[in-house]
């Protein structure tokens, strides 16, 4: 793992891989060095074998502020499409592995972009969440309009967004966004524990589990079927799939090597 990183701090608990959002003096405030060096630590967990579950979060009093304005305000359309930013944003969505997003104080613009890439997202009981882009004369631009839109509807993602009104931890949990709220000093901890539950399953089972539960997102019914149908046959192939089998069978706990 790169330790050279300026924007972001990485450590490894156990089987799982950490990534902080380190800039708290700017409130984390997203710019396309700290976006890059997060995607580079996501890639690095997800090719190392000993890290099962990837961790991200954000140091200081917030996940993050959203996006660098700085770094975009005399921008023209022109130099941002030539630019191509996205692409990082772009290759999150590639990582095999499960991301978890621990989101305390708030994540707005571009930081609940970066945490709707997350495949599960736990938050602080005080967490705040929004699109304040209209305010400021533009919108979303790494997929905020499309994976809101797809967690709760056409007409909540409307108002939200539209508005640029924020979300409460409360009704993010209401409409799906995260999957559990906590009290603000034991959300690391727990986030750290679900980790671990899954950081302890069959490797190679969750990489295809998340995969699957991905095109279904996409995918209509019947190919996400077949999709589903080909991974659930490809685990046959695997030592892991025995080894579970077999452990089931011999009432004991199972040793699952990722083979």
């Amino acid at each position: 793992m790169n330790k050279n990183y300026e924007m972001i701090e990485t450590s490894v608990k156990g089987q799982v891989g950490l990534i902080e959002l380190n800039r708290p003096k700017v409130l984390n405030a997203l710019n396309r060095q700290m976006v890059s060096e997060v995607l580079s630590a996501m890639e690095a967990y997800d090719e190392n074998a000993d890290i099962k579950v990837i961790i991200l979060a954000g140091k200081g009093r917030a996940f993050a502020a959203g996006a660098d304005i700085d770094e975009m305000m005399d921008a023209d359309a022109v130099s941002m499409e030539t630019l191509n930013q996205f692409t990082d944003w772009d290759r999150l969505a590639w990582i095999k592995k499960p991301v978890i997003g621990a989101v305390h104080g708030f994540a707005l613009g571009g930081a609940f972009e970066l945490a709707l890439c997350c495949d599960m997202l736990f938050a602080a009981e005080n967490a705040e969440f929004g699109f304040p882009e209209v305010n400021l004369g533009v919108m979303p631009g790494a997929g905020g309009t499309q994976r809101l839109t797809k967690l709760v509807g056409k007409t909540k993602a409307m108002e939200w967004i539209l508005s640029g009104k924020r979300i409460s931890a409360k009704d993010a949990l209401h409409h799906g966004i995260i999957n559990s709220t906590f009290a603000e000093e034991v959300l690391m901890e727990e986030t750290l524990k679900f980790a671990d539950t899954i950081a302890n399953q069959a490797p190679i089972a969750v990489r295809l589990i998340k995969e699957s539960i991905l095109k279904a997102v996409d995918y209509p019914l019947y190919e996400g079927m077949q999709y589903e149908r080909k991974n659930f046959y490809m685990l046959f192939a695997t030592e892991d799939q025995k080894e579970g089998m077999r452990a089931f069978k011999e009432k004991r706990k199972p040793d699952f090597k990722g083979k």
